[in-house]
């Protein structure tokens, strides 16, 4: 920053105030208003995702994505805070970015036309897809899931949930209990509630349920 100091008496009480306001002025601009941990504050997207890629988890995310729906964003966020492999996206590409709070730039999310390809690429890297949903009747509960590491947790839409063709070809379906009036709880608040629950067996070494 140029400082104009006047001559005088003043010289040097101007210089101090012109230093002062300079620094603050650096300060302000090498400050990382962007939600992200202290360790990677400062660091370019591409950085912050080549940083979390050296420790992915095993989880991966999809949502099948048939109505636009605004929880979309909220799940990757989740997805994002449990380190996710990888985030599917299966339907409609646009969805609510900014409810994902940038957190799209350091995963890595997979577009899928129709159902058919997302299971082919799942079944062929051995993953199991869980369905968390409580309309259909396979449905157990979310606290007797033992997980394993190579889980892709399955979600839907909001108002409708799953389409029958996701749904059927999942290998497992899961719900979380509810203790109050309504039937569930809503989609982006599941999701955070299922990746922990992955997170608590898997990572952090939790004790799983009683089924597979």
């Amino acid at each position: 920053m140029r400082c104009l100091v006047k001559s005088g008496s003043d010289d040097v009480s101007s210089l101090k105030y012109g230093i002062i306001i300079g620094s603050m002025e650096n300060l302000e601009t090498k400050i990382d208003t962007r939600n992200l941990q202290d360790e990677y504050k400062g660091m370019p997207n591409e950085q912050v995702f080549a940083e979390l890629d050296k420790k992915r988890s095993a989880l991966e995310v999809a949502i099948e994505n048939v109505e636009h729906d605004f929880n979309v964003g909220t799940i990757v966020r989740s997805a994002n805070n449990f380190n996710a492999a990888k985030v599917h996206i299966i339907g409609k590409k646009k969805y609510n970015r900014r409810g994902a709070m940038c957190t799209d730039k350091y995963l890595e999310v997979v577009y899928w036309t129709d159902v058919e390809s997302f299971y082919a690429d799942q079944l062929g890297r051995g993953r199991e897809v869980v369905a968390i949903e409580n309309n259909d009747s396979r449905v157990r509960p979310l606290a007797r899931k033992k997980f394993v590491q190579k889980t892709t947790l399955l979600f839907g839409s909001e108002g409708t949930g799953l389409t029958e063709e996701a749904l059927s070809q999942a290998q497992d379906v899961r719900e979380i209990e509810n203790f109050g009036s309504t039937r569930s709880v809503n989609v982006g608040v599941a999701a955070g509630i299922a990746m922990y629950e992955w997170a608590r067996q898997c990572l952090l070494g939790g004790n799983g349920g009683e089924e597979r």
